[in-house]
């Protein structure tokens, strides 16, 4: 975390027309980097829900209690605080306006409210007050119009509908808190856990009638999108006339087995509540929740459902675009301190790029993810080569450039001697050549020239073809002959310098194209290596999705449910499919 909030600023405002996003909660989600671990609470308004959320953030006080009639908190509010048990985790916590306040007659929003605690969090604790009864399964109908103000896929697949694991593998785990239970947890004569309570009460009940199929509605929900459930109890805190200021009541004002079961359920909590993650083991930090959070409710402003397959792609599409930014200031940064210009060879360039470009890729492949297509595999890709090809003809420049200054130096002599005619009489013509001979050797011994060392000689020599011509001509110690056999050897000389130097080109064009095939073959073996680790990230969460289901058709058949029992089999049947689908081949091109 950047800093640590002193309090809980609102994230989400509900403003009974629309849900407002707090630009500042934002600013606050953005500047950390950390995992978040996302724990949201909901239920009906006065049920103390906010007492939880400070127990939470190890405060007593922070949001809002409340000690009237009236609703507190407006839309949802947030906290982050670092995480007790988790190191280098925040601890976001969202509390969110009570449902069914009276004073909003029209409970469209709260719908709203309901399904962003959904998406936004890991862990989803549902706060009721007394028993689970028949009215706290209707006040929960909330679970049911999920699937109504939710979409997982951009386009379902088969009859359109989507089944109950596409939502599992997106859903939080599910926690039911009961304030001020009274009965005693019995079943039978036995003794049972909280946990044992909550599987009872979401037996279904037999029966086709409309009575049976609203009874079973909420319950089939909470079984079928829900991964992981678990269920805490706790007595009344204090007397009811002290429960208006619970957040001033010293610990020894609380009763025991109250603060007991507040600390269960936080340690609970604290050492069981995952970091969020999305499909494919995608961890979200505090920039994913907040492109999250903008994602959801501008598609909920703008009158779609928010669909959790397009939220990840968006932020694929923002993060992607991101780590090629990221990889490409990496090699530009790298070949920059570490290449020394001029190079010597081609290759001792080419070697540092594949190295640097191979660091590159890895910083790429880190930090992307769903990158459809590879298309911004590609887009990097292709930088990558433009950056290198940009290095190749730096690297060419500052050797013409010093080798040019180099020639003007040592010739300038030599172009000085022929301007006072020192060669321009007999025998001159011999002492031109040992003397440019000399120098060519000085030159050919001067270090640090680089690849243009040889082009940049012949090109100099060429320019001054006329200026020896000139000199052989004048020189009268030399017969006709002499001087056209002369000229003849001068001419294949640079005859053979050029076809060596045509010779060097064609070996550094194949030097650059056997570069891009490895380059090439890098990508894909990174790449290839990432598909295989998140398909088997995705394979195991299908797995485990598979196993929940195999257990929850058991259940079904033990009640025995036949019609939901074939229901279940055709899902956990597309889920087999999908577990053994083969790996499709990994190509950029």
């Amino acid at each position: 975390m950047a800093s640590e909030m002193p309090g809980p600023v609102c994230l989400i405002e509900n403003t009974n027309e629309r849900l407002a996003i707090n630009p500042e909660a934002l600013k606050i989600l953005a500047s950390d980097s950390q995992p978040v671990v996302v724990v949201a609470i909901v239920g009906l308004y006065r049920t103390g829900k906010s007492y939880l959320m400070n127990k939470l953030a190890g405060k007593k006080k922070g949001f809002s209690l409340g000690s009237t009639v009236q609703s507190h908190t407006k839309g949802i509010w947030m906290w982050c605080v670092p995480h007790p048990k988790k190191p280098n985790h925040t601890l976001v916590l969202l509390d969110t306006e009570g449902l069914g306040d009276v004073e909003k007659g029209d409970n469209q929003n709260d719908s709203w409210i309901f399904a962003l605690a959904i998406l936004l969090s890991s862990t989803f604790v549902y706060n009721s007050m007394g028993t689970i009864t028949q009215q706290a399964m209707d006040q929960l109908h909330y679970v049911t119009e999920l699937t109504d103000r939710i979409r997982v896929k951009s386009s379902p697949t088969g009859n359109g509908n989507e089944d109950s694991a596409d939502f599992i593998s997106f859903f939080p785990d599910f926690v039911w808190t009961l304030r001020d239970f009274s009965l005693d947890l019995e079943a039978d004569g036995q003794s049972i856990t909280p946990d044992e309570y909550l599987e009872l009460s979401l037996r279904l009940k037999k029966g086709t009638s409309q009575k049976e199929k609203n009874f079973n509605m909420a319950r089939l929900c909470i079984r079928k999108f829900f991964p992981k459930k678990k269920c805490f109890i706790f007595d009344q805190p204090t007397h009811r006339k002290k429960l208006g200021k619970l957040e001033t009541l010293h610990d020894s004002e609380l009763d025991p087995e109250f603060l007991q079961q507040s600390e269960t359920f936080c340690s609970y909590i604290f050492s069981n509540s995952k970091a969020k993650t999305l499909s494919g083991g995608i961890k979200v930090n505090g920039q994913r929740l907040e492109n999250l959070v903008l994602t959801y409710v501008n598609a909920i402003n703008n009158g779609d459902m928010p669909c959790m397959e397009d939220a990840v792609l968006t932020l694929a599409q923002i993060e992607n675009s991101a780590s090629v930014k990221k990889a490409i200031d990496h090699y530009s940064q790298q070949m920059s301190q570490r290449l020394h210009l001029p190079t010597e060879t081609l290759q001792e360039l080419l070697d540092l790029h594949r190295t640097i470009e191979k660091e590159a890729i890895e910083i790429f492949i880190k930090s992307s993810f769903k990158d459809v297509d590879h298309l911004f595999q590609k887009e990097l890709r292709a930088k990558l080569e433009e950056k290198r090809d940009d290095f190749c003809k730096q690297n060419l420049k500052v050797s013409s450039d010093r080798c040019s200054a180099l020639l003007e130096e040592i010739f300038s002599p030599l172009e000085e001697g022929v301007k006072q005619g020192i060669y321009s009489k007999p025998g001159g013509y011999r002492l031109f050549l040992d003397k440019t001979k000399e120098l060519k050797k000085k030159y050919h011994q001067t270090p640090g020239k680089g690849l243009q060392a040889e082009e940049v000689l012949q090109t100099y020599l060429s320019s001054k073809e006329s200026m020896t011509d000139a000199i052989l001509q004048t020189d009268q110690t030399l017969t006709e002959k002499e001087k056209i056999i002369e000229l003849e050897r001068v001419k294949a000389e640079s005859a053979e310098a050029s076809a060596k130097m045509l010779e060097e080109i064609q070996r550094k064009t194949q030097q650059m194209l056997e570069d891009k095939e490895k380059s090439y073959q890098e990508h894909v073996r990174q790449l290839t290596e990432k598909i295989e680790s998140e398909r088997a990230q995705i394979q195991e969460e299908q797995r485990n999705i598979l196993a929940l289901k195999l257990k929850e058709q058991e259940k079904i058949l033990r009640e025995g449910f036949q019609a939901e029992s074939r229901r279940l089999a055709e899902e956990i049947r597309n889920l087999q499919i999908e577990v053994s689908k083969p790996r499709g081949r990994c190509v950029i091109s």
